[in-house]
């Protein structure tokens, strides 16, 4: 059996619709949206509105870490724009996502990033495509469990939930064979990015369900350029799976 798995498209529909080649299914651990590329700033639906100047303020106050402002610089702009903030936004992530959803392979098995939007994935998603989270497939005699979305943080991203609603859903699981969620485990060295000088918000409780029920894999994405890409927790093996927007390479697993 050989699965692939992708995280962080953020947008990448060209390499997505080849990223299941050779494979018996693909996993998306989310993040199908692109909002700004932090490397390229000309992509994404805040430059598309808002210019590239504005582009390359809105990521020198994030990477400063100056929240409030990047806010005040948001709503300055959307100000400006004079148009419905929340219906421009889902109608260019609807446009993402008619393409992206198209590219999907049959089949594929795919849950949420911290970028997208749920509730419009069940208008995208075909007969061939599974959207899981808080839930479990078997795939080749394994079991797989999906935790999707990230936790709270000051980047306010769209689908950020409560460290209780996130555990609860980790908890739902059970014991897997390999234990899928967008964001990695709370380790220091799988939450820290290299580029962007910051930890992002790892979960205590993918950490504390790995401890306790020892799958052979622990799959994930969210931090793009982190310090230790895998790395073992006791006899797990932990994987950030890649920035798949930057690459274009899936991880392949086999068994």
């Amino acid at each position: 059996m050989r699965v692939h798995v992708v995280s962080d498209v953020h947008g990448n529909a060209e390499d997505l619709a080849k990223a299941g080649e050779g494979a018996d299914a693909l996993i998306c651990l989310g993040d199908l949206v692109l909002f700004l590329d932090y490397a390229d700033h000309s992509r994404g639906i805040f430059p598309d509105l808002f210019g590239v100047e504005n582009a390359d303020r809105l990521v020198e106050l994030r990477t400063a870490r100056r929240f409030d402002e990047a806010r005040d610089l948001g709503r300055r702009l959307w100000a400006e724009l004079d148009v419905d903030r929340e219906t421009a936004i889902e109608a260019a992530v609807r446009r993402q996502y008619a393409e992206l959803f198209a590219a999907f392979p049959a089949p594929t098995y795919a849950t949420y990033g911290n970028v997208d939007i749920p509730r419009l994935w069940k208008e995208y998603a075909g007969p061939g495509t599974t959207v899981l989270d808080g839930q479990r497939v078997e795939l080749g005699g394994l079991t797989f469990g999906f935790v999707g979305g990230g936790l709270r943080t000051p980047m306010r991203t769209p689908y950020e939930i409560s460290d209780e609603e996130y555990a609860a859903k980790v908890e739902a699981l059970g014991d897997v064979d390999v234990l899928c969620s967008h964001i990695p485990p709370d380790v220091p060295e799988l939450t820290y990015d290299t580029v962007a000088r910051r930890f992002e918000r790892g979960s205590r409780a993918l950490l504390d369900a790995i401890r306790r029920t020892r799958p052979r894999y622990s799959l994930f994405g969210h931090v793009h350029q982190p310090l230790a890409r895998r790395m073992r927790i006791a006899a797990t093996e932990c994987v950030n799976v890649g920035h798949f927007a930057s690459t274009g390479r899936p991880f392949a697993l086999e068994w």
